[in-house]
């Protein structure tokens, strides 16, 4: 649990299934005293509706503006809060490896029940983080669904489903996509939005 001394800031979204131990979603809980994972009823068998009720219980208990962390199945209940009036208290939301509900339907079929993807634009600033090889997302859906939520996009190359199975362990280039999220964020309303895309350009990031 974050410490007293250090409020939420950053609520952390798992996947089908949780995060497992090992994930760099865990490791970042762990590592940031800001961050909280929001823990799920039911990670087997998704469903929006009590995973949009329990977000929105966070965010309330919580109080002030956050960040949001997603991975996979976490991005797709991220862009669902977009409909939420709570989704004024969202600063921004990385969303890493986002799933396509068709792909993760045929892949898990029946189990699932998160509707239609959604694919309006976000009323919060956002970077997508995708591979080219996500066996969830293809990556002419992972294009068109970043260009409909209104996000910035990076690929990372031929990553997996950028997850354990896939090397991603403690993942320190999360953290600095995320900086430069808040930072697009502060530049947005005074720079023209070309300064982050030099910014992903020249920064360099490793991919664990």
């Amino acid at each position: 649990m974050p410490s007293l001394d250090h409020p939420v800031d950053t609520l952390i979204l798992p996947g089908l299934n949780g995060s497992p131990e090992g994930h760099w979603q865990r490791h970042w809980a762990r590592d940031n005293p800001d961050s909280r994972v929001v823990e799920q009823y039911d990670w087997a068998c998704p469903d929006r509706g009590r995973w949009l009720e329990e977000l929105a219980r966070q965010v309330e208990m919580i109080g002030r503006d956050v960040w949001l962390v997603g991975h996979s199945l976490g991005c797709v209940l991220a862009a669902h809060f977009a409909e939420s009036p709570l989704a004024t208290r969202i600063r921004g939301a990385l969303l890493v490896a986002p799933c396509d509900l068709d792909a993760t339907e045929t892949l898990h079929p029946c189990i699932v029940r998160f509707g239609a993807m959604p694919l309006r634009r976000l009323p919060f600033p956002t970077l997508v983080v995708g591979s080219l090889n996500d066996p969830y997302m293809p990556l002419d859906r992972l294009r068109r669904t970043a260009r409909a939520w209104g996000s910035d996009l990076i690929d990372i190359g031929a990553a997996g489903h950028i997850n354990v199975a896939s090397g991603f362990g403690r993942w320190a280039a999360g953290h600095d996509f995320l900086e430069l999220l808040k930072e697009r964020s502060a530049l947005a309303s005074v720079a023209d939005e070309r300064l982050f895309t030099r910014a992903v350009a020249g920064a360099g990031l490793a991919l664990n």
